[in-house]
């Protein structure tokens, strides 16, 4: 697939959504790597078992993908030979456990879920080293239990330890020692047992400095009554380090023997993880799964955009029954754009495998080509223009372009003198038909239109458009064509209405107004106007600095000559003799504009 197209359409960006339900790095790197399909029975499988995860998911139950998250990472260190640690000892085992516990839940919904349970009976369960796993480490280290030598070590090492201790404790409660003790307890400094020493003592005490007080005020002793006992209880330690050690080895052989089976089962807990990532999203913004095909036949009903909130207005389009390319008209910010967007999405998430928001009876082309031809490409390193940007990027779809190929093409033709463009459009648009593609393209070129509405095999459509209040309504309406509703917004806007119906008037070929008018004929210029009229007004568009500069009339500070003027982003505040009012605001702006905005 096209990634410039997949860019264009945001597929990286509903990826992501499904991405945020992962559990484990495996599902996530799934979401990563996923491409959208061409081959219908793919993505009938996909959808199926998104489906499936979110019947599940629907009957309350939670998938325990314990252990999952660094399993990957775990197994890596298997292959190095690396001995476990504890902790992931029993992060292992948590992965097993969890394993074990899915399978016999999606076991539980064979009637819900028949393909993921074909999915799990090729997963292993390993309930006694799981067990062994669970006996064997505690509290995040490895347990007396798991060996009689180490309990009889550790048993050892502890009664060693007392000893240290009461030893300690005589030595504390000794009444000639009492003035070289800085405070009365036994501390652990650097795995040695002391005695906490005024630093001024230190050489009144026999034994061994093993630390100080950060301002050297206390040095820690081992007192030398100590010293054969803390010997003892080294070689102890010492002894213990080396059964855990083969204890440790022992339990990770344990799991390097089942290394390729719990590899395999790495990857369907991967899989089933990323499935189930569809699911929740499924379930999240309530989709459906359309019907397929592999006739060029799209058919949304009420299906907003995948990234547009709940409340977005959902699309009804059809395309490839009766017609094989659509030609949208109308308004700039309209929602011209948002419709390829919609559709190129939409198709995309579906040949992907994931649900779609929509109503019953929508239907879903799966196509070999998706292409987009959306925004503006300028490129400056190469010094395109966007026409000439807007051309490469057509040439190149229609190298590509044959059978079962969706294009999706935003103002075709624009960036040039419209009678070319028209033209260049409308052959283009001939050559993509005849190459057996789809075709959703939008334009504001009459001859686009008017192209459109004679071939049997083209339609137009309009994004409807609120005369009345003038505004988008982001609705398409198939089978009409709409224009910029230039005259709607000029008459809005208070241009008189004989120069409105003269602009119509061109519009229908009449013949354009030629006439010369004589100097001494002409109106008073404005700036005339000014010198006979100082009073100025907000919003008012003056000249100063002998003509040079411009800015508009922010306040006018009553009582004085002083006048503020906006120009070039700041506020200025000068006599009023020395402005030139150029174009007052009531010739500038409709009535009951908000002036305000021009100075946000």
């Amino acid at each position: 697939m096209d990634q410039t197209t997949l860019d264009k359409l945001q597929y990286e960006d509903l990826k992501k959504l499904v991405k945020e339900y992962c559990v484990s790095d495996y599902g996530r790197r799934l979401v990563d790597e996923l491409t959208p399909s061409s081959d219908i029975q793919t993505v009938k499988k996909t959808l199926t078992e998104t489906n499936e995860a979110r019947r599940i998911l629907e009957t309350g139950k939670t998938i325990p993908f314990i252990g999952s998250a660094n399993i990957k990472t775990m197994l890596t260190k298997l292959n190095q030979s690396t001995v476990f640690q504890p902790d992931e000892l029993i992060e292992m085992a948590d992965f097993l456990r969890g394993c074990r516990k899915i399978r016999a839940l999606i076991t539980a919904e064979k009637t819900l879920a028949p393909k993921l349970v074909a999915m799990i009976d090729q997963m292993a369960s390993y309930p006694e080293i799981e067990s062994k796993l669970y006996d064997d480490i505690r509290n995040h280290q490895v347990d007396s239990s798991a060996s009689g030598k180490l309990r009889k070590v550790r048993r050892h090492l502890e009664m060693t330890e007392q000893k240290i201790k009461d030893q300690l404790s005589r030595f504390l409660s000794a009444s000639g020692n009492q003035r070289y003790i800085q405070d009365a307890v036994i501390s652990l400094k650097d795995d040695r047992f002391a005695i906490p020493i005024k630093a001024n003592y230190k050489n009144q005490v026999s034994g061994s400095i093993v630390g100080s007080s950060a301002k050297g005020t206390t040095v820690f002793i081992e007192p030398a009554a100590v010293g054969k006992l803390s010997s003892e209880r080294d070689q102890l330690r010492g002894e213990e380090s080396v059964i855990v050690y083969q204890i440790l080895a022992k339990l990770t052989n344990l799991v390097a023997e089942k290394q390729t089976q719990i590899s395999q089962n790495i990857r369907i807990i991967g899989e089933l993880d990323f499935i189930f990532a569809k699911g929740k999203y499924s379930k999240a913004i309530n989709g459906i799964t359309p019907a397929l095909n592999t006739e060029d036949r799209i058919k949304l009903v009420q299906c907003p955009h995948p990234l547009l909130s709940a409340d977005a207005v959902p699309l009804d389009f059809t395309i490839g029954d009766r017609y094989r390319s659509l030609i949208i008209t109308g308004p700039n910010a309209g929602g011209k754009t948002v419709t390829l967007k919609t559709v190129g999405l939409v198709t995309l998430a579906v040949m992907s495998g994931f649900q779609i928001r929509a109503e019953k009876g929508t239907t879903i082309a799966i196509f070999n080509n998706v292409f987009a031809d959306i925004g503006d490409d300028q490129s400056l390193t190469n010094a395109l223009s966007t026409f000439s940007s807007h051309i490469r990027n057509l040439s190149n779809i229609l190298e590509n372009t044959g059978t079962r190929t969706l294009l999706l093409l935003d103002e075709i033709g624009s960036g040039t003198e419209p009678n070319e463009g028209a033209a260049i459009a409308i052959t283009l648009l001939q050559a993509y038909y005849k190459k057996g593609a789809i075709t959703i393209a939008t334009t504001h070129y009459g001859e686009i239109k008017d192209y459109a509405q004679n071939h049997p095999d083209f339609i137009n459509a309009a994004m409807q458009f609120d005369v009345k209040n003038l505004r988008p309504l982001y609705q398409l309406v198939i089978g009409e064509s709409g224009d910029s509703n230039a005259f709607w917004i000029a008459h809005k806007m208070a241009i008189p209405e004989n120069l409105i119906a003269q602009a119509k008037g061109y519009l229908r070929h009449e013949p354009y107004d030629y006439t010369k008018i004589a100097p001494e004929l002409l109106p008073v210029h404005h700036e005339a106007k000014a010198a006979k009229n100082n009073a100025l007004a907000k919003g008012d568009r003056v000249l100063f600095n002998g003509g040079t500069l411009e800015g508009l009339v922010y306040r006018i500070d009553q009582g004085t000559d002083k006048v503020v003027v906006y120009s070039s982003g700041k506020m200025l505040t000068m006599p009023g003799k020395q402005l030139k009012l150029k174009m007052a605001a009531s010739e500038l702006y409709p009535e009951g504009y908000d002036l305000n905005q021009l100075f946000r």
